[in-house]
C-alpha cells in the first residue's frame, strides 16, 4: 500500500503573510527555505502519493477573488513541478472557520479516498504549520510533522494533547525530508506477566523527553537520566511485585527496554554502531557498545553498599545485562570512584551517551556498517 504525504501550502510550503494571511498576488509569494531541495530529495528517495491541502478562507469572495488566487496556486505548483515535485491531487476548502464545514481542515471529508483501506496511513504524514494539520493527522490516522519553532512548537502540542501523532517539531525542511525518507525509529511495548505489568514507548529518534514510573525511586531517576542523555524520548509505566522484591521489576524493565532497542533499530544500515566514555565528580566511568546484534557483557564495577536509595546495588549489573542479551548489544562497562551514587549515575549516563553515538544515523547512508552482510 502506498504511503501519502498530505501537505499543508500557506505557511509551509511558502510563507504566509503576517497581516492578511491571503496570497492574492505573486508579489507575497515567497517560498519556505530549503523546501525545493528537500522535497525532491524525498520525491526522488520514496514512491508515495503526494497531496496538498489547504483552507483559504472565502476564496471566491469579493473580499478574495479567485482571480487573485489562481495564478499565484498555478505558480507554486509549476515551481514544484519543475524540481520533480508533482503533487497527486490538490485539496481547497474555501470556508470560513465559523462554517465548521467536514471538508476544512481538521476534517477529512475532501480526503475520504485515502480512508478506505487502499492507503497504508499508519506510516503516511500530515506536515503543517497549524495545529490543526497535527489534529488531521490524528484524525486520518497520520503521523504529524508540526511545523513550526521547536521548543514552542512542542509545548503547543503537549497542551492540547496531540504528542501522540506528532513525529516531531521543526521548522527545517531538511529534518522534514530527513525524517520523512527514514522508516520511524518508534516503539511501543507491552509485557504482561504474573510478577510485572511493563508499558513501554520508545523514540530513537526524539529530544530526550521521559515519563518514567517503575514504584522505584531511584531506578526512576537512572532511566530518565538514560532517556535525556541518549536524546531518545522514553516512557515507561511498570506495575510490579515489590512486596516480594526489587528484583523482577527491574530484570523485566530491562527485557522490555532491551526488545524495544531491538525492534526500533530496525536493519541498522546507517548507524553508525559504535559507541564510547564520562566522568561524573570523584567517579570515572567508561563504557563502550557495539549494536552489532552479539549480547556480551562485560562488568568492572564493584559497589559497597547494599543499596542506593531503594534499588540493591547488585541489580545494576542485572539490569545491564538483561538489556544487553535483550537488545543484543555488545556492551564494556568499567566504573570506579569513591561515592556510590556518582559511580551508577556515571554509568547509567555513559551508557546513554555511547548509545547516543552508537544509534546516530545518516538516512543518506544505506549501507550496512558490517563486513558480514547482516547485524
Amino acid at each position: 500500500m502506498k504511503r501519502v504525504l498530505f501537505i499543508d501550502r500557506d505557511g509551509t510550503l511558502v510563507v504566509e503573510p503576517p497581516i492578511d494571511y491571503q496570497i492574492d498576488s505573486l508579489e507575497k509569494l515567497e517560498f519556505r527555505p530549503r523546501v525545493f531541495q528537500s522535497l525532491a530529495y524525498v520525491a526522488a528517495r520514496l514512491d508515495c502519493e503526494w497531496v496538498m491541502v489547504t483552507n483559504q478562507d472565502g476564496m471566491g469572495t469579493p473580499a478574495f477573488p479567485a482571480e487573485t488566487f489562481w495564478p499565484v496556486q498555478q505558480k507554486i505548483v509549476r515551481a514544484l513541478e519543475n524540481e520533480g515535485i508533482c503533487f497527486d491531487q490538490v485539496c481547497i476548502d474555501t470556508s470560513f472557520p465559523e462554517e465548521n464545514r467536514p471538508t476544512r481542515k481538521p476534517g477529512t471529508a475532501m480526503l475520504a479516498r485515502y480512508t478506505t483501506g487502499e492507503y497504508d496511513l499508519a506510516h503516511s504524514f500530515v506536515i503543517g504549520d497549524r495545529l490543526t494539520d497535527v489534529q488531521l493527522a490524528a484524525n486520518l490516522g497520520c503521523r504529524a510533522i508540526y511545523f513550526a519553532p521547536a521548543e514552542q512548537g512542542m509545548a503547543e502540542v503537549e497542551a492540547t494533547g496531540l504528542a501522540g501523532v506528532c513525529e516531531a517539531v521543526t521548522d527545517d525542511w531538511w529534518k522534514v525530508a530527513q525524517i520523512v525518507c527514514s522508516a520511524t525509529r518508534r516503539v511501543s511495548l507491552e509485557r504482561h506477566t504474573a510478577e510485572t505489568d511493563i508499558r513501554l514507548s520508545l523514540n530513537l529518534d526524539g529530544t530526550g523527553r521521559t515519563d518514567i514510573h517503575t514504584g522505584l525511586g531511584f531506578f526512576d531517576h537512572m532511566l530518565d537520566q538514560l532517556g535525556r542523555h541518549a536524546g531518545i524520548d522514553l516512557a515507561v509505566t511498570v506495575d510490579g511485585d515489590l512486596w516480594v522484591d526489587e528484583h523482577h521489576t527491574i530484570e523485566d524493565t530491562a527485557l522490555v527496554l532491551g526488545e524495544a532497542l531491538g525492534r526500533a533499530l530496525g536493519d541498522k544500515r546507517g548507524i553508525a554502531r559504535y559507541g564510547f566514555s564520562l566522568p561524573m565528580d570523584d567517579a570515572l566511568c567508561r563504557v563502550s557498545l557495539d549494536l552489532g546484534g552479539r549480547p556480551w557483557l562485560v562488568w568492572k564495577a564493584d559497589f559497597h553498599r547494599e543499596k542506593i536509595g531503594d534499588v540493591p546495588t547488585e541489580m545494576f549489573f542485572h539490569f545491564f545485562k538483561s538489556l544487553s542479551d535483550a537488545a543484543r548489544i555488545n556492551l564494556h562497562v568499567e566504573a570506579e570512584g569513591a561515592n556510590e551514587h556518582h559511580k551508577i549515575e556515571a554509568i547509567f549516563k555513559a551508557f546513554a551517551r555511547a548509545l547516543r553515538m552508537a544509534i546516530k544515523r545518516d538516512i543518506t547512508d544505506h549501507t550496512l556498517p558490517s563486513t558480514k552482510g547482516m547485524l
